[in-house]
């Protein structure tokens, strides 16, 4: 069995066992690039925890990097994405993972209201554990790249809170121009009363942090337009934004080839550093 052969059966065999992936993913990425603490209250409610990933190795005025992950808004947990912090901290970065509540326990706009805590908490208290808590950069995968986007466009979360710069933010997968909602459970998530405030295309703003969004062209989750029209939306007022549509790539790839076992899949990891040691500062 060749070594693409061999990759490719992995892929196939995380795609077949779900959750379980992330647990292979995770146990197959090295752990030698960080020191962990983890389960540090940002809040009171149990699920109101993070994780720090602090690198070994970091570069010289790299900022701190927040991820967001998915899960529709109603399933996910810190644990599952050490796979992303070992990526990012073997080049440099340090990273911090959140929990936030999920649907059905809180619907729109509380889980966006606890990634700002989770952002309120290391502007207050970073530095404590050696993070650099002035400048971050926001990550997010699907959900998690809507409270990302949220997090880097509208302003309002930032009343009453210390916030710290966000310098840039990466949105993979991301729902950011999905009304209307037509059927199923999204129409709970997100109330009718404060559905307009749930879309981060409408909170495109000049001096917007710089933004890279990343996509698959056959994402049957996430429709790539969502992308497409917030890159269009924020290029107009002069934002500096970057899209990459990765052919043949659904879902999930984007944050999975961030994975040793994975990288072949597609460049997103790759193209994710790059935009992180390039963009011009935001806000």
């Amino acid at each position: 069995m060749n070594g693409r052969f061999q990759r490719a059966s992995i892929w196939l065999i995380l795609i077949c066992t779900g959750c379980s992936g992330t647990q292979i993913l995770n146990a197959t990425s090295p752990d030698g690039s960080y020191t962990l603490e983890s389960g540090i209250a940002y809040g009171e409610h149990p699920r109101q925890k993070l994780d720090i990933y602090t690198t070994l190795a970091p570069l010289p005025n790299a900022p701190t990097l927040v991820f967001f992950y998915g899960g529709g808004w109603r399933d996910g947990n810190r644990s599952e994405y050490a796979f992303v912090a070992s990526a990012l901290t073997a080049r440099g970065f340090s990273v911090v993972i959140a929990d936030y509540r999920l649907y059905p326990d809180v619907v729109f706009p509380v889980f966006v209201e606890d990634g700002a805590d989770a952002l309120n908490w290391l502007a207050a208290e970073g530095r404590r554990y050696g993070l650099r808590s002035d400048r971050i950069s926001l990550i997010g995968h699907s959900a998690g790249a809507h409270i990302a986007a949220l997090l880097a466009l509208d302003q309002s979360y930032r009343d009453g809170r210390m916030f710290p710069v966000i310098e840039s933010w990466v949105g993979m997968s991301g729902p950011y121009d999905f009304l209307p909602i037509e059927e199923g459970y999204l129409l709970d998530v997100f109330p009718e009363a404060t559905r307009t405030q749930s879309q981060p295309v409408n909170f495109v703003r000049r001096g917007a942090p710089s933004t890279l969004l990343l996509h698959g062209a056959d994402d049957d989750i996430v429709d790539v337009r969502n992308s497409e029209r917030l890159a269009v939306a924020l290029a107009e007022l002069g934002n500096d934004v970057r899209v990459e549509v990765y052919p043949d790539a659904g879902h999930a790839r984007p944050v999975a080839a961030f994975a040793p076992l994975l990288t072949f899949l597609d460049t997103s990891l790759a193209d994710t550093i790059d935009f992180l040691l390039s963009a011009p500062p935001g806000e």
